[in-house]
């Protein structure tokens, strides 16, 4: 047995003070490591959407990873402490430049899932790779029972991961964003796994080793910092990429990423929020008209808009002279910022947020409904971006439609965008027979958004109630007020009375049985998740 114990080394320090240093630099490197897992996440669910598809994956593969890499370091024990700094400087640069690789992956290859598994196992491996080094190296410094040395190695890895996690959100993403909050992240990785070994293992290593080393910390220290100079010229080269007309204003807030782009030949401005299309000036007015005119057609003097930050569908609602108030509710303050300040938006919604009957609020629609008591509106608006992650679908549940119904006045309606019939018809027709479960009658009904394709929307209202004009079916009717507004663009009685028939391949019957989302069954995830295929 003594011929396996561990050789005792020279060190600069006594053991226990090694030992803590030792320690340390695990719980640093393992804050590290869980920074870089929650990276990968967090930008796969920017990118992509579907924040637990994104999760899922990065962390089955990366815990994978870790027990390959784990297994894969057993013949370099005999050099531990060499492997241990190479593994760091590794990760350092893998994992500093994993944003970045993976975002130029994404607008340039198209290959962002295999480059996002190939990441995140090569990380995992390296982590992985860690602890058996590390428990070598303790080891040497002071032998003790395996069961202790693994409960102080875990004990300090454990904590670090807390504390990196911790951080991600509220120090890194804050203070430097996503790229170069990795990037910090990998310089201080490849310095501490470094200078740990450079100092306390010195001996360990030859005179030779001991300069490659140090060189090699340079020039990755150097490579990284040269990196995070130029990544906002990276960025925005990247971002370009991805849209069509030139980019114009690009911002990520603490909830989305802003883009709005400006057709050089055109003038077309389009918005886009965390990559999806919120509107395009060259057609909006058929979507806003669409949306808001057929529900205007009854009781109106208080108005609920809940999403709409860019206030075009308010511009809409303040054309009938009878509407005393309408109360915008959207997330982003931003948003709600650029849209009453920015020309390039107040060119388009007439400084709407400015008119004196118009009080804006800036919360979670589904927050702010549940938490609050709130007077009876007349005329809903359901604005909200499609349901294509966790935090959205949870506005197209059968909870959120009951928590609307609790604030609808006698002969109130609801209007709902419900996305395409044609390009999502499960998601589609899953959201109306939410709307249905939630207690309201319906009425669908499309139109052709061509920026869009054939959108989608209900328009609803509480059964039995004497003041709706309903439908055969029972469901509202659509169509114009009597006093609707001169000048309408798209939406007149005619254009709407049509809007009502479906094709037999895009009707209700053509889906069969659809089940609505909850908030414990966000079943328009996958139903939204497996539309737009092949297009």
């Amino acid at each position: 047995m003594s011929s396996l114990a561990p050789a005792p080394l020279t060190l600069p320090l006594q053991p226990g003070p090694a030992r803590f240093f030792v320690l340390l630099a695990v719980f640093i490197c393992a804050s590290c490591g869980m920074v870089y897992e929650l990276a990968l996440v967090a930008l796969g669910s920017y990118l992509l959407g579907n924040t637990i598809v994104q999760a899922s994956i990065v962390l089955a593969v990366m815990v994978f990873a870790m027990g390959v890499g784990s297994l894969a370091t057993k013949r370099l024990t005999r050099f531990a402490a060499l492997a241990f700094a190479l593994i760091e400087a590794a990760l350092g640069i893998i994992g500093g430049l994993s944003v970045i690789l993976l975002y130029l992956a994404f607008a340039f290859a198209d290959v962002y899932t295999v480059a996002m598994v190939g990441l995140a196992f090569v990380i995992g491996a390296l982590i992985g790779a860690e602890i058996p080094l590390l428990m070598e190296l303790v080891q040497r410094i002071r032998a003790q029972r395996a069961s202790s040395a693994v409960a102080d190695l875990f004990a300090a890895d454990y904590v670090g991961g807390l504390i990196g996690g911790l951080a991600f959100p509220f120090v890194l993403l804050p203070l430097f964003g996503l790229p170069r909050g990795a990037l910090a992240v990998g310089i201080t990785n490849t310095v501490v796994g470094i200078l740990i070994v450079l100092w306390l293992f010195r001996a360990e290593l030859t005179a030779r080793m001991r300069v490659l080393l140090a060189a090699f910390l340079v020039l990755i220290v150097a490579g990284l910092t040269v990196v995070w100079v130029f990544t906002d010229d990276i960025e925005v080269t990247t971002r370009q990429r991805l849209y069509r007309d030139p980019i114009v204003l690009s911002e990520r807030t603490d909830y989305q990423e802003i883009v709005l782009t400006e057709s050089l030949r055109t003038g077309d401005t389009r918005l886009y929020l965390n990559g999806d299309l919120q509107f395009a000036s060259a057609d909006e007015y058929r979507y806003h008209e669409s949306l808001v005119h057929p529900l205007l057609n009854g009781s109106r003097r208080n108005v609920l808009v809940l999403g709409g930050g860019d206030g075009l569908a308010v511009r809409e609602i303040l054309k009938y002279p009878d509407v005393e108030s309408v109360t915008l509710v959207d997330l982003d303050p931003r948003i709600l910022d650029l849209a009453r300040n920015s020309e390039r938006f107040t060119a388009f919604n007439e400084d709407s947020l400015d008119d004196p009957r118009v009080t804006t609020i800036a919360a979670d629609a589904f927050t702010w409904l549940r938490e609050a008591e709130h007077p009876a509106y007349d005329a809903i608006i359901a604005d909200l971006p499609d349901p294509d992650d966790v935090a959205t679908s949870k506005l197209y549940s059968i909870e959120f439609y009951g928590l609307i119904r609790q604030v609808m006045a006698p002969g109130a309606r609801l209007v709902v965008q419900a996305g395409s019939p044609y390009f999502a018809p499960e998601a589609y027709w899953g959201i109306g027979e939410a709307v249905a479960e939630a207690g309201l009658t319906t009425t669908p009904y499309h139109v052709d958004v061509p920026s869009f394709g054939d959108w989608g929307y209900f328009l609803a209202a509480v059964p039995g109630d004497p003041a709706i004009t309903r439908t055969e079916s029972g469901g509202p009717v659509v169509t114009l007020a009597p006093d609707a507004p001169e000048g309408l663009r798209f939406a007149t009685a005619e254009v709407l009375a049509a809007s009502t028939t479906f094709p037999p391949d895009r009707d209700r019957a053509s889906v069969g049985r659809v089940e609505p989302s909850t908030l414990l069954h966000p079943r328009v995830l996958d139903q939204e998740r497996g539309a737009w295929v092949g297009y």
